[in-house]
């Protein structure tokens, strides 16, 4: 069943007679015959009745020619919202760690695109929640890391997911501590050093695991622990409390460095951030413009692009 043989129904039903709906519509009789008769022997049922006076619709057909009425009805508003529409709004939804670049490139992203309108989302969440929205297209792009410990199981649940990760920059392991903090003046931190002070660790829900942290090491024993949920109260902490927590060592000149560092972390563990996709769906114009930018922040901060 096409469109156009509804059309042919319709205009049928207006003109009352196949003649002249056949030179209203620049279509022979035959050839509009035809297509009648075909979408009759598709759906099992008679449209019209035939005779010397003429067609007319059978019971079949009333009820048919509702239905066609509704279908191009509708057909003619998809054609008025998409071919005479004015452009569209520019779409981007992002997904990520808590990892400051990553909201930089997303803010030159939207300073680059020439655009009167747009609606773009970036989500700081749960690991989890990352690959979730990117699997049922929340996002198209989702920021996040794989290291040695976690890669086997997040990995698994990626292909599972028909999602691909892309690496982006592999990252030794630092720790953001306050500048008052007494390991400040240290070039490397080890784990030991760090046991007295608040371990901050980003929560990752009932469904969360080791596999999911956002640090890609942490203390065997902890003392003190505190769990957050956005990156704002992680800093706080760092500075009111005199926490660390563990990250990439990016710090992009967001954190107020009159107050917090970043300091090396003495491991042979490194995180390798990157992004994931989709693997059925094509990234938008605005996506790809955001992975540009992505990768240019991360550039700028000296680390080694992956290709």
């Amino acid at each position: 069943m096409t469109l156009l043989q509804l059309k042919y129904i319709v205009k049928i039903v207006e003109c009352g007679s196949m003649n002249e709906a056949s030179h209203a519509l620049y279509v022979s009789q035959p050839a509009l015959s035809s297509s009648v008769k075909e979408l009759e022997n598709e759906l099992g049922i008679e449209i019209f009745t035939r005779s010397s006076q003429g067609i007319a619709l059978t019971v079949d057909g009333a009820e048919f020619l509702t239905y066609a009425r509704q279908v191009l009805d509708q057909a003619a508003l998809l054609e008025e919202r998409y071919k005479h529409a004015k452009p569209r709004k520019q779409l981007c939804q992002v997904s990520t760690q808590h990892y400051m670049f990553a909201v930089e490139a997303f803010v030159k992203m939207i300073e680059s695109l020439k655009s009167d309108e747009y609606e773009f989302t970036i989500r700081e969440t749960r690991t989890r929640d990352i690959i979730n929205q990117v699997a049922n297209m929340q996002s198209e792009i989702g920021i996040m890391y794989l290291s040695d410990f976690n890669k086997d199981v997040i990995g698994k649940l990626l292909r599972e997911k028909h999602l691909e990760f892309h690496p982006l920059f592999r990252a030794p392991l630092h720790v953001f501590i306050s500048r008052s903090n007494p390991l400040a003046g240290k070039k490397v931190v080890t784990m030991e050093d760090l046991k007295p002070f608040p371990f901050i660790q980003y929560e990752q829900g009932e469904e969360g695991s080791f596999y999911f942290y956002e640090e890609a090491v942490w203390p065997d024993y902890a003392p003190k622990q505190i769990n957050v949920t956005d990156r704002a109260t992680i800093l706080n902490f760092i500075i009111g409390l005199n926490g660390y927590t563990v990250c990439t060592g990016i710090d992009n000149g967001d954190l107020n460095n009159e107050k917090i560092i970043t300091v090396p972390l003495d491991s042979d563990e490194t995180m390798l951030v990157g992004w994931i996709t989709n693997e059925r769906t094509k990234l938008s114009k605005a996506a790809e413009t955001y992975l540009d930018k992505l990768k240019a922040v991360v550039a700028d901060q000296g680390y080694a692009l992956i290709d």
